[in-house]
Parts: C-alpha cells; structure tokens; sequence
C-alpha cells in the first residue's frame, strides 16, 4: 500500500498534507505519529508516517453494491482470487443484458471504474476483472477458438493475420493461449482503443 512520511507543525496540518500528497481521503489512512519537542520540552512539530489502510476487494465489493443501487438494479456479487492474484467480481442480475451492453462496453467501463479506484490505493498495479452473467467466461471461450483457429490458418499459410481491436484482458487470453504453440506468435500492436493482436508464422 501507498504511505508518505512527513513532518508539520500540527497533525491536522500533517493529515491535509499527507491527503494531498497520496490523492487519498484521511478515512482510508492510518497514521502513525511521533512528537519532536524542542527547547524546554515544548511541542515543536511531528512527524507523521500515513499509510492507506483499506481493504481494496471490500472497497470493490461496497462500490459495485452503491453503483447498482443507485441504478436500482438487485444484483448478487460474489469475489474470488482469479490467476496472477486478481480481484475478480462475479455478478449476477435480471438486468444481465443492459450492464453488459453492446459488445461488453458497458461491462467494461464498470471493469475501467473499478480498477483506476482501487490502484489509487496502491503502488503495485493490480488486475481487477468484473464479469455479468458469466459473459467473460463465454467471451473467453469464444477467444480461445479464434486463437486456435487463426493459428492453424496462419501456420498453414505463412501470412500474419491481424485480429480486431481488443482490450489488455482480451489480448492476454489469445497470448496465453497460443504462448506455446511451435508455429506462431502473437504481438500486439496500435494505440490505446486502435491496440489489437497480430499471430503471424514463426520464424525458424
């Protein structure tokens, strides 16, 4: 987690500037404090380690629950540890199809929200995953099948295909899939929304 040690002549002043320094509300601070004195005893200043003290799947977990609440939409969500250590939250509602939105958009801009808040915690980037209705355990299937189905084509070929735009998660099912194939390789290439995939012949 996030702390700054810094010194101020009062620990108010000291828990406003370790707010501004971390971009971080004191609710979500613990701070540790040590009292320089100078001459004849007096308080002359302190010194103030804050840390962030939150737990960040919670603070997910909450934030998701007030997001649907103020949609009015009852959802069910429930939050496991998926593969390298990610935050995944699962969610389930009558109103499945409008949170995914066209094309998952609408789920992916949820996903987006959720993970900038909880890596404002953090210094070490962590990977948050929302799924509804089980629609990125589908679309990760689908995926797969292009991979494979591409790479066999390419293989055959010899000619690089490049697939459509996809988002990080999207790009690492397809480089995870095909990391271990003899034929091929994936790269990506473009920028921000334009990024997508090429699987192209490997060189030998």
């Amino acid at each position: 987690m996030k702390s700054i040690t810094l010194e101020a002549k009062t620990l108010d002043e000291a828990k406003t500037y370790a707010e501004e320094q971390l971009r971080i509300g004191r609710r979500y601070l613990s701070f540790d404090v040590e009292e320089k004195r100078g001459l004849f005893g007096f308080k002359k200043s302190v010194n103030v380690t804050a840390t962030v003290d939150v737990d960040l799947v919670k603070l997910g977990k909450d934030t998701l629950e007030t997001m649907f609440e103020n949609m009015d939409v009852d959802a069910s969500i429930t939050v496991s540890e998926g593969e390298d250590k990610d935050i995944v939250y699962r969610i389930e509602t009558d109103e499945n199809p409008v949170l995914i939105g066209k094309n998952g958009k609408t789920l992916e801009s949820i996903q987006f929200y959720i993970r900038n808040l909880l890596n404002i915690f953090t210094e070490e980037r962590i990977i948050v995953l929302v799924d509804i209705g089980g629609y990125k355990a589908q679309r990760k299937k689908q995926l797969e099948i292009l991979a494979t189905k591409t790479a066999k084509e390419v293989a055959r070929s010899k000619v690089p295909v490049k697939l459509d735009p996809m988002n990080a998660y999207e790009r690492r099912i397809i480089h995870t899939k095909l990391a271990e194939w003899r034929d091929v390789n994936t790269r990506s290439e473009g920028e921000k929304q334009n990024r997508h995939l090429v699987i192209e012949p490997k060189k030998k």
